[in-house]
């Protein structure tokens, strides 16, 4: 390490590929790409560079508090790193998805970040079922907080202003939620900031489909949301099929109640995981879900 110190020091604001996005101390964003073929960059990352050109090098990555990662069937997705929290955007209109849910939140659990759940689109009838849905989510310890960012503009930026202001907060949510509406609501210069990006990734190219870091205020540049396209099936193979049941609070809480240490919650007598389920301390969808989960590590095991 010692060797890169005498190097500028950036924060990556968007990455895709080979290229990435370093913005400097004082506010300059320079494009650079990545030094040698195994090196890896996220947006959130701390990175020494050194111009080359009009552009630059990331020569070395600075140690990450946490990576988010998500692993399909073909390769591990790195997205975001070094985050305070992340925010999940859900609605029920569209209704979410609970196994998505409950994917990001055992994501989020594995890097050791913290998760909020906001509940959009409260005024509409549909937020009922969706209320229903997250309870428990809620009974689990996860703080679920509610708004109309669309309808009720004010009250909302007023309910996360103190939420978001001094820390760097991952948005999460399928399309339709509300994230663009979020984005704009609470980051000044919400298009200015896009449009800086676009430009320098080469008008527009790539930029829909990567990571995004705003500043909430670009002059102050002390909180900032990062806005990730879609919802993406959080792909869980990062995670062993053991560890899993340790993961989900709500099983968590009834493993010492299991006779056997290997216990899979799924048929063993004296499973204090099932019996917590009978006796309605664990959601049937949780429990179904969890069990959909463990088969896919099952079957995928490297």
């Amino acid at each position: 390490m010692g060797r890169h110190t005498e190097l500028d020091v950036g924060l990556v604001v968007t990455a895709h590929g080979r290229h990435v996005m370093v913005e400097t101390p004082d506010g300059a964003r320079v494009q650079c790409h990545l030094r040698g073929k195994k090196s890896e960059c996220v947006v959130g990352d701390r990175v020494r560079w050194q111009a080359s050109g009009d552009e630059g090098v990331v020569e070395h990555v600075e140690p990450r508090r946490n990576l988010l990662m998500r692993q399909d069937e073909w390769r591990t997705k790195s997205f975001a790193a070094n985050l305070d929290q992340i925010l999940v955007l859900v609605a029920g209109e569209p209704m979410f998805s609970e196994s998505q849910l409950s994917r990001a939140l055992i994501a989020a659990e594995t890097a050791g970040i913290p998760v909020r759940v906001l509940l959009n689109k409260a005024e509409l009838p549909q937020a009922e079922a969706a209320r229903e849905r997250l309870q428990p989510y809620r009974d689990m310890g996860v703080q679920v907080l509610e708004a109309s960012l669309k309808t009720r503009p004010q009250e909302s930026r007023e309910l996360l202003r103190p939420l978001l202001q001094e820390s760097a907060t991952l948005v999460l949510g399928p399309s339709g939620t509300g994230k663009s509406t979020l984005v704009n609501l609470m980051v000044q210069d919400a298009q200015a900031q896009v449009g800086d990006i676009s430009q320098a990734l080469n008008s527009g190219r790539h930029t829909t489909t990567t990571t995004r870091w705003y500043w909430l205020d670009p002059a102050v540049r002390h909180g900032a949301l990062l806005d990730s396209p879609g919802f993406q099936e959080f792909g869980l193979r990062h995670v062993s099929a053991e560890e899993l049941p340790r993961l989900m609070p709500d099983l968590r809480a009834h493993l010492p109640d299991c006779r056997f240490y290997n216990c899979t919650h799924r048929h063993e007598p004296g499973c204090g995981v099932r019996a917590a389920v009978e006796r309605g301390e664990i959601a049937a969808s949780r429990y179904r879900i969890y069990g959909e989960i463990r088969e896919e590590l099952e079957r995928t095991k490297w």
